[in-house]
Formats: C-alpha cells, sequence, structure tokens
C-alpha cells in the first residue's frame, strides 16, 4: 500500500490506474480473501462476485481480481459491467463476497477496487482487518512491470445479478408506478444507464435515451460540471419531459432533474426519497441539508462523518434502537436502506450500500401519487439550500496543515480563527463542528464547510444559505479563499 500510493479512501482502494498494477490489485484482492477466510466468511471453492464501470483500465483490473481469487482457492464469477448496487444486493442474497472495480465520478486517469462482505459493504474496522494482512504473491507470477505474467482472462459475463436489480424494483413497486411520466435518461458512460431504462419503462413511463457515450465521462452528482447543468437545461427546453434523470459512472449516486432541467441537490433528492419510502429513522453526514430535522417528517435524525462506512455504521446504531425503517442518504444522492420496507403486501429487501435508481423511482412515483411536479414536490420542503464545489489537486498535506488552524482543541481560538479568515465574509462564528473536516456555523444560520476529499487530492467546500442564489455566492467566495491557500 505505501510504496504503490494506492490508498484507502471513502469508498475503498482508489489509486491513479498507472499504480494500480495487475500486481497491486491482485495484492489488494489477495488481501480482503485472506480477511475474509480468517473470520471465516469465505470456505476454499467459494464463489467471489466482480463487476466493473466503464473506464478504460475496468477490464485489466477486473482480470487481476479475478487471477487473485483464483489463487486463492476460489472461484470468481464475473457479473459485468454492471451498477455497484445491482452486484452488491446479488452478493447479500447469496452470501457471496462481490469486488467493483471502479473509481465512481473521479477521472479516467483513477481507478479503484470497492469490496463487499457478503452482508454489505465493508466498514472502518474491516478496512483495518484488510490493511492487517500479510499477502505473499507468487515470484512468477507478475512481469517487472507489475503486469500478469500468464496471459489473464475473465470468465463469461453474467446476467443474473442485473436482472435481479432490476426485479428489485419492478416486484415491489405498482406496475402503473410511473405510467404518463415521460422520463429523459442521461446515459453518459454509467453502468446504471441499461438498469434505468428497464426499470423505469417496466413501471409503465415512456423513456427517451439521453447522451450516450462510449468514451468514460466524470459526472459528479456532488459538484455537478457545467457542461451537465447545461445539457439538462437544453434538454428540458427541447423536449417535453416530467423529470431526468442520471447516475455517476458505478450506478450508486443519482441524478434527478424537473421539467425545467435543474439538478436537484443530492441531499434535497434523499429527503423526498426517504419520505416516500415512510422512514422513521435517518441517518445523513455532517455536511447534507440540514432541511432533514427542519421538515421534521422523521422520528430520529443521525448525523456521521461523510462515507458510505459510517452511514451505515450509524444506521445500524439506529436499528439497534428499534426503529424501523431505518434509512441513510450522503449529499451525493447515494441512498441506503438498512431495514427492510413493506408496503400494500410487497416486500423491499435491505441494501445498506449507496444506491440510485430507487431514488429516481421514489421521487417520481410520489410524484405522480401526488399529482404534483417535481419542482411543487421539492418546494414543500423548508427553503433551505446547499451548494458545493472543489478544489482539484490540491495535496492532501497542504489541506491538512490549513485546516489545523481550525481545529486546535480550543473551541473559543477555534472560532476566532475562522472568524479571522471567513468572519469578513460571512459574519460572527457561532460555532466549529469538526466531526469530519471543519464545518463553521455562523451568527445568520448559514453554513460553511471544508473537507480534503478521502478519494483523490481534493479539497472540497460545502455552503448552505437560505437561497440558492447565497448558498452559491458563498461558496465562491470560498473557493477564492481556498485558491488563495496554495501561496
Amino acid at each position: 500500500m505505501a510504496a504503490s500510493g494506492v490508498k484507502f479512501g471513502t469508498s475503498g482502494a482508489r489509486g491513479r490506474v498507472t499504480d494500480m498494477t495487475d500486481r497491486v490489485c491482485f495484492a489488494y484482492t489477495m488481501g480482503f480473501l485472506q480477511y475474509l477466510r480468517r473470520g471465516g466468511r469465505l470456505a476454499g471453492g467459494g464463489d467471489v462476485g466482480i463487476a466493473g464501470d466503464y473506464r478504460a483500465s475496468s477490464g485489466r483490473i477486473m482480470t487481476a481480481c479475478a487471477a487473485a481469487v483464483r489463487a486463492a482457492g476460489c472461484r470468481p464469477r464475473n457479473f459485468g459491467r454492471i451498477p455497484t448496487p445491482a452486484l452488491a444486493a446479488h452478493g447479500i442474497a447469496r452470501g457471496m463476497p462481490t469486488l467493483m472495480v471502479t473509481g465512481s465520478h473521479i477521472p479516467d486517469d483513477r481507478n479503484g477496487i470497492k469490496f463487499n462482505l457478503p452482508t454489505g459493504e465493508i466498514l472502518k474496522d474491516d478496512e483495518a482487518g484488510i490493511r492487517a494482512q500479510t499477502v505473499d504473491l507468487p515470484d512468477d507470477a507478475f512481469a517487472a512491470d507489475g503486469s500478469l505474467a500468464a496471459a489473464p482472462s475473465l470468465p463469461p459475463a453474467e446476467s443474473a445479478a442485473l436482472e435481479a436489480y432490476v426485479s428489485r424494483y419492478l416486484a415491489f413497486f405498482p406496475r402503473d408506478w410511473l405510467a404518463g411520466l415521460r422520463v429523459g435518461v442521461y446515459e453518459h458512460s454509467s453502468v446504471a444507464r441499461d438498469a434505468f431504462h428497464a426499470v423505469l419503462t417496466g413501471l409503465g413511463a415512456t423513456v427517451t435515451r439521453l447522451g450516450r457515450a462510449d468514451a468514460f465521462i466524470p459526472v459528479d452528482t456532488e459538484a455537478i460540471r457545467p457542461e451537465d447543468v447545461d445539457l439538462a437545461k437544453a434538454w428540458a427546453a427541447e423536449g417535453d419531459f416530467d423529470a431526468l434523470v442520471s447516475a455517476d459512472g458505478d450506478g450508486d449516486r443519482p441524478l434527478v432533474a424537473d421539467a425545467d432541467g435543474h439538478w436537484l441537490r443530492g441531499d434535497i433528492a434523499g429527503i423526498l426519497c426517504a419520505r416516500e419510502l415512510g422512514a422513521a429513522g435517518v441517518v445523513t453526514p455532517v455536511s447534507s441539508n440540514t432541511a432533514v430535522e427542519r421538515c421534521g417528517w422523521f422520528d430520529a435524525v443521525l448525523r456521521t462523518r461523510i462515507g458510505s462506512p459510517y452511514v451505515i455504521a450509524g444506521m445500524q446504531t439506529l436499528r439497534e434502537r428499534g426503529l424501523a425503517p431505518v434509512v441513510g442518504y450522503e449529499a451525493n444522492g447515494g441512498f441506503l436502506i438498512e431495514t427492510d420496507i413493506a408496503r400494500d403486501g410487497r416486500r423491499l429487501p435491505a441494501l445498506p450500500t449507496r444506491d440510485a435508481v430507487i431514488v429516481a423511482v421514489a421521487i417520481l412515483g410520489a410524484a405522480r401519487r401526488r399529482g404534483l411536479s417535481v419542482a411543487a414536490l421539492t418546494a414543500e420542503l423548508p427553503p433551505r439550500a446547499t451548494y458545493s464545489d472543489r478544489i482539484k489537486d490540491f495535496p492532501s498535506e497542504l489541506s491538512a496543515g490549513r485546516l489545523a488552524a481550525f481545529a486546535t482543541g480550543d473551541a473559543a481560538a477555534d472560532r476566532a480563527a475562522a472568524a479571522a479568515v471567513f468572519g469578513p465574509a460571512f459574519g460572527e462564528v457561532a460555532a466549529v463542528d469538526h466531526t469530519d473536516g471543519v464545518r463553521m456555523t455562523f451568527a445568520s444560520g448559514e453554513i460553511a464547510h471544508l473537507r480534503p476529499s478521502g478519494n483523490a487530492p481534493e479539497l472540497r467546500a460545502y455552503t448552505e444559505a437560505d437561497s440558492a442564489r447565497r448558498a452559491r455566492d458563498m461558496n465562491r467566495t470560498c473557493m477564492e479563499i481556498l485558491n488563495g491557500w496554495r501561496t
């Protein structure tokens, strides 16, 4: 891990494609499998599921992972290029560990491996267990450049995982759940594009496929690219859509736009989805919109650090308190279900990993059921807006050093330090929260939250205010301040 530069982030092991050699990916996979076997969760000869996204490097990495599975005495099963939640759900249903080769939303020159236990995502304790493994690599297995010495191969792709994922939603929602709705699916290079089409049409919607791409496009649902904003508005103006939907590269983070082509923020979409599913307990990271507490729709709201492992741990906490249904979501829109959800004699099984399709289906169905537009449904929330952006190629060490000035352990000193930098723009600092990064709440009730990315050398800024314009203006100011930190 130290030598390669490929490290665990918030969503598995990630790094530059040039660093993720076959040897490195083989070693990570072996570490994961050893950890499972020592914990009694994988037997010799057992199945291990593998899937990937559409990045140019994903096929090679999937092949290296399959080679490691064989070397560990197990059977690799190739489920093809499918959404991360489809792979995870299939593994959970069959008690099978799985590996998803994906870099999610980050650029094509980076990739990653996301590990799932037979029961779902690895948590931080599992990550520590994988890190602790000592892996002995075969001496003759790799060439000098780290590539596999023998001609590698993947087993033939199976369709079972994707088919089960689509059936998951067609079996739970009524067949006319989306009848009469006209939906545009922004496909780009997302592995969720075929699943979206199958589920939406299966539930009665008329679907138009838009923007399909062969080359990988790094669509980030948390920091939406200007070109994706423009595309949505153009499609809305040219077409006759009730909504637009999309997802990131591996299909676990959704995008939902109203009839005018305005993409909903992921933490707003999460609230609407949780409401439609009848959630009693909701878990979300500290960066999410405070409308979730202000709306009063849920019995309990628990805040965590950013990252699905922390959200999953929080959901387990609420479940253990006796709450049900319990769900979670992140600011990127990824939605997690901790407990089964029952409705009209149907059951939606728990899926404690990020999912995108459920968000689109729940929100569009809620709008149709209530005779409202997506925009009108959103307007029922308290007027609270968030905005986020990031500075790329911002070294992690520089981020840590700069943010340390606001995390001294002395609350008064932290407020004073924050006020000295951000006070001239935003006013008095009422509180500084260190749950994850530095989150400043100002006397006005406005919020600015700074945090290094766990997946790439980026520094993110999240802002929250009573209007979208103010949140955006605050974020622009934050970007100017942070850019000044480079010198």
